[in-house]
């Protein structure tokens, strides 16, 4: 069942559409008296910026209205044959089951096809990775494309696979942390202390597959800026081969300290947006969809970031060829 973006109250359907799929209404929500869900009519563009912005709106849109079926107001028009049975409580009987059949299927068909695309989005972003990662390691070969050869076939596919196990490992850390986190907030709203009349829709409607799934949604921003400056590095010098210059207009020393934090000699950005920016996105996320203290949301992350730094310091050996390879790898290893 789908959920309300703004209050996570359940709902039965998003939009109603008429005789069109181009004539559609949004469905407004009894509780906060808003749209349900605005994102329904928004395209691909639209939710990948507001993704890569990390709304939490796009979030719940993606990972539980995401392929919902709409009302069809034209069906409710067509005429049935007259029956002058009455209804025995042999065919309610029948008549719920087949509903409950019927759900069941389509809870299994949603499930299947949401660890399909966790598949095929985590297959694309993992080829991604496997590239910077590879770039960040070998920055001559990535600026001059003609100086690749069948080592570096070697080196891209030891990277790759590298990648893949540093991602298993990440991901069912957080999956059985959340598992606790959740299982252990259940148990303590039993408390009588802690007892609420009232679950959030989120918490109704979630499933496993929603933690990966939410991980890699989270992934956009982090790579994203990653590709960009894979791509356009940013230079330390004048195309002469001169270094920059600029005129700082402040006299204090304790200023000019501050501003060569971001000089280009002191300042790794990749490892910023990868282990800064990567992990808030990431806990946002997990926030969005465990709907718990964002303090739980972090241990999460940590248990996780703790497997994917023991994986890598085992891998760093059979990664790089020499010692400084292998700190570069280790020092990328958190995501």
């Amino acid at each position: 069942m789908a959920i309300c973006i703004t209050c996570t109250r359940p709902i039965s359907h998003l939009y109603t559409v008429y005789e069109s799929a181009y004539n559609l209404r949004l469905e407004q929500c009894s509780k906060c008296l808003v749209f349900a869900d605005p994102y329904v009519e928004h395209d691909t563009l639209t939710l990948l910026l507001d993704l890569i912005l990390l709304k939490r709106g796009v979030y719940r849109h993606l990972l539980y209205n995401r392929g919902t079926e709409p009302r069809k107001a034209y069906e409710k028009g067509k005429t049935h044959k007259p029956e002058v049975e009455s209804e025995t409580s042999e065919t309610v009987a029948v008549e719920d089951v087949t509903s409950s059949s019927a759900a069941q299927h389509q809870e299994f068909t949603r499930e299947k096809a949401r660890w399909l695309h966790i598949l095929r989005l985590g297959s694309g972003l993992l080829l991604v990775d496997a590239f910077i990662r590879w770039a960040q390691l070998n920055p001559q070969i990535s600026a001059d494309v003609s100086q690749w050869s069948a080592e570096t076939n070697d080196i891209f596919f030891r990277i790759l696979v590298a990648c893949l196990i540093e991602t298993l490992t990440f991901h069912g850390g957080v999956v059985l942390a959340s598992y606790i986190v959740l299982k252990s907030s259940d148990w303590v709203r039993t408390w009588r202390f802690f007892r609420t009349n009232e679950v959030s829709g989120v918490r109704q409607q979630f499933r496993i597959s929603l933690i990966p799934l939410t991980i890699l949604y989270s992934s956009f921003t982090k790579y994203f800026l990653l590709f960009l400056l894979t791509i356009w590095r940013p230079s330390a010098t004048l195309p002469g081969g001169a270094p920059y210059q600029f005129d700082v207009p402040y006299k204090s020393p304790l200023i000019v300290r501050v501003l060569e934090i971001w000089d280009e000699d002191k300042l790794d950005r990749e490892w910023v947006v990868r282990n800064v920016l990567g992990g808030m996105a990431a806990g946002f996320g997990l926030r969005v969809v465990l709907d718990c203290h964002p303090v739980f949301t972090t241990a999460v992350m940590l248990v996780g970031w703790v497997g994917k730094t023991a994986v890598a310091e085992l891998l760093k050996d059979w990664i790089g060829a020499d010692a400084q390879t292998g700190e570069v790898w280790l020092a990328y290893s958190i995501p």
